[in-house]
């Protein structure tokens, strides 16, 4: 039976042949041109990102976004895990009528969509005022230094 594949036979040539001896043929595949220049530059261009997320500019931006995601991410989890709690273990409480047909409930709840949008757009704002900047000057130098290694290819 003739397979429809045109590769089938490149691909399992050699594979589980005999050589002299009885022992299965070592596959003799030659390495594609240019291969081993390839991973020097890449061997290379590790190094430059290592070098890089040592250095103190990496390691200010990182601490910048940490001091402000994990208080942030910590804040609203509490915020919402007592929100849940309260209205399951309080529900006369969330009940409790505010003004007309709104309760505290209603406006916890309102206050969730509030505080994330809130909390997003404080994000967007530390990013752009504290940490864009010198992540882009660390981006850039990052790919000149790349760029650098690898000979001028990019």
């Amino acid at each position: 039976m003739r397979q429809e594949d045109p590769w089938h036979d490149t691909l399992t040539a050699g594979w589980g042949e005999l050589d002299g001896v009885g022992m299965p043929a070592p596959a003799a595949v030659p390495r594609p041109r240019g291969e081993a220049e390839r991973e020097i530059a890449e061997a290379r261009a590790r190094d430059v990102y290592l070098a890089v997320q040592q250095s103190e500019a990496f390691q200010e931006v990182r601490s910048r976004y940490r001091r402000f995601v994990v208080p942030g991410a910590a804040a609203f989890l509490v915020w919402y895990v007592g929100y849940v709690v309260t209205a399951t273990a309080a529900p006369g409480l969330m009940a409790r009528p505010v003004i007309g047909a709104v309760n505290v409930g209603m406006l916890a709840g309102l206050g969730q969509f509030a505080s994330t949008f809130l909390l997003t757009w404080a994000y967007a704002r530390h990013a752009r005022l504290r940490r864009d900047r010198p992540a882009l000057e660390l981006r850039w130098d990052t790919q000149e230094l790349t760029r650098g290694v690898q000979g001028g290819t990019s």
